[in-house]
């Protein structure tokens, strides 16, 4: 399943920027960024709840936002692009 997660963590405090960077972290080690705060993650099940539980170990619920958007395949999810962007082939080998 293809994933979107969005997040905006206040960064106001140096606690907040620590914040963002680990949230930023977990992030990148699912998927791939979009833009500053929006990551695209192909995930099963079991990996969506891992990442779901890292992510709320992370942010601050009273001063962060996240969101999780779970796009249905079966749909045939669209994605339009525009602009410069170079995506991932998440089902494309991972060494060229």
């Amino acid at each position: 399943m293809l994933i979107i997660v969005c997040y905006d963590v206040n960064t106001e405090t140096r606690e907040g920027r620590r914040r963002l960077r680990r949230v930023a972290k977990v992030c990148e080690g699912t998927g791939q960024r979009v833009q500053k705060s929006v990551f695209e993650c192909k995930v099963d099940l079991m990996q969506l709840e891992e990442l779901e539980r890292r992510l709320l170990a992370e942010i601050n619920d009273e001063q962060d936002c996240l969101r999780l958007y779970r796009l249905a395949e079966s749909r045939g999810c669209e994605v339009r692009e525009y602009g410069r962007f170079r995506s991932l082939d998440f089902d494309a080998p991972l060494v060229a």
